[in-house]
């Protein structure tokens, strides 16, 4: 029986997908969330935290496509050898 840790996907590997979008959202998508809340007065914390909530799920949405699309294009190349 193989181990748990290891997968050997047919075509995209949506593990590796999820776990992509999750640190690429923390690592790219909190900054630019933070950057684009500059040019707006947040006075509250519920207007903060109702601006983070909305941009970070357009940056999630965002970031999930293209980790997406790019796992396509390579499971794609990677059947065409």
């Amino acid at each position: 029986m193989r181990p748990v840790e290891t997968t050997d996907p047919e075509g995209i590997d949506y593990g590796w997908v999820m776990q992509t979008t999750f640190v690429l959202t923390i690592v790219v998508g909190a900054p630019a969330v933070a950057l684009s809340s500059l040019p707006f007065e947040l006075a509250t914390w519920g207007q903060r935290a109702n601006f983070a909530v909305r941009a970070g799920a357009v940056a999630w949405l965002c970031i999930a496509v293209l980790v997406y699309l790019y796992a396509w294009r390579r499971a794609s190349a990677e059947t065409d050898e």
